[in-house]
């Protein structure tokens, strides 16, 4: 169950719930019923185990990236394909 952390706009206390995705946000505080402001708190999820990589990359040196692969799956002239346009005009 996910835990939502809220500040009270009266008292300035900061308190976390432990609360169903489902259920509606707190709206007063319990300490001193005061509108309350759900706040957006860093995630605690991580991934780990083998072949997870903190920063996205590879930590092996000197391996040569690979250039992504075309989107095309025509096989013909890229000309018309909007995944052509989009990427020129990016680039």
């Amino acid at each position: 169950m996910p835990v939502y952390e809220y500040e009270c706009k009266e008292c300035d206390r900061v308190f976390e719930v432990q609360q169903k995705m489902a259920d509606k946000p707190l709206t007063n505080c319990p300490e001193c019923q005061a509108p309350v402001k759900k706040l957006m708190s860093m995630s605690s999820f991580q991934l780990k185990g083998g072949g997870w990589y903190a920063d996205g990359y590879s930590s092996t040196s000197g391996a040569a990236a690979k250039p992504a692969a075309s989107p095309c799956q025509s096989g013909g002239s890229c000309a018309g394909c909007p995944a052509a346009a989009s990427a020129t005009a990016t680039a």
